[in-house]
């Protein structure tokens, strides 16, 4: 089984990272200057316990992948960018590969199905960062981190399975899960905190209770089941060892580093954006969630620093926005 890692930034760089230190064939999808450095000096991988340069072949398309029937795609992109991501692999792979969403929000997998027979979902808790041009942090070791994955809509098969295996041996925790979904639905609970991080610097208080208030709203009207709150505790627990990287201070998420690197894009859409869906379909008001989403869009758009907004101005707008 080759892995192709399809967005080589702070998530799949870390996965394309210790598969390529544990022996498995790797080749990694990245653009501009992650690219060129990738090619010319190898990737950089810093954890707690090691900094060194990895040789990993790195392409610029899946049109150069040359992908055959042993292979697996793990989607690493961020879900703004998920549907030109895939159309390009359809392009050239046809609709047999299988494709893993390794990809923080939950509408990756539903655009993934429209083209391809095997999509898999994969739930991300990893703390990796992407700072610099061929340059990936991982703050965690023994385990690096959470990467269960189950066939979507549900189910496992033996594609799964393997996947599961092969990132346990690469030193992270990985679980087939039948109904990785409600997982994935778990883990935006604490996304929809992202474009507020990015925007305060700020995870916490009261506008998150309100964030992760409308998206269980949101849930229950529309019937979603998710993992409770003691199931990711139990799973957090046994599943990642967070371990400080020497020098180096953990900064933010997905979000926090796309507004820091000015890439002029945010995944405010999939995150905030999914919740505010729901709300339109079920009739739940999301005010809180439809505000980080336009700032988020705000931030990326007009290339503002993080940290633009106070969290009194935040509160301010979604109380406006809620008719106080």
């Amino acid at each position: 089984m080759r892995f192709i890692i399809y967005g080589a930034g702070g998530i799949g760089g870390t996965i394309g990272a210790r598969l390529h230190l544990t022996g498995h064939d790797v080749l990694l999808i990245a653009r501009g200057a992650h690219l060129d450095a990738l090619r010319t000096e190898g990737m950089r991988f810093i954890t707690a316990t090691r900094d060194e340069r990895l040789r990993i072949p790195a392409v610029g398309s899946p049109g150069e992948a040359e992908i055959g029937g042993d292979d697996v795609v793990l989607l690493c992109v961020k879900g703004q960018q998920t549907e030109d991501a895939l159309r390009v692999l359809y392009d050239v792979a046809g609709d047999d590969v299988p494709v893993v969403c390794a990809q923080n929000g939950v509408a990756n997998e539903r655009i993934a199905l429209r083209r391809f027979r095997r999509v898999y979902g994969m739930v991300v808790y990893l703390p990796g960062e992407h700072m610099e041009p061929g340059e990936i942090v991982n703050t965690a070791e023994d385990p690096a981190g959470i990467l269960d994955v189950g066939r979507y809509p549900s189910g496992v098969d033996d594609t799964a399975v393997a996947v599961a295996r092969a990132i346990t041996d690469a030193g992270c925790s990985a679980l087939p899960d039948p109904a990785i979904m409600r997982w994935k639905y778990a883990k935006l609970l604490a996304n929809v905190g992202n474009a507020l991080q990015a925007a305060c610097e700020s995870m916490t208080g009261e506008i998150m209770r309100m964030l992760r208030n409308e998206a269980l709203a949101c849930y229950a009207a529309a019937g979603i089941d998710c993992a409770t709150v003691e199931e990711t505790r139990a799973r957090r627990a046994t599943g990642i060892r967070m371990a400080p990287v020497p020098g180096r201070a953990r900064h933010g998420g997905s979000s926090w580093q796309s507004i820091r690197r000015g890439t002029g894009n945010i995944e405010a859409d999939y995150l905030n954006g999914e919740i505010v869906q729901l709300g339109r379909l079920h009739g739940v008001p999301t005010p809180a969630n439809l505000v980080m989403q336009r700032i988020g869009n705000r931030l990326a758009r007009e290339g503002l620093p993080v940290g633009s907004y106070t969290v009194d101005e935040l509160t301010e707008l979604i109380a406006s926005e809620s008719g106080v």
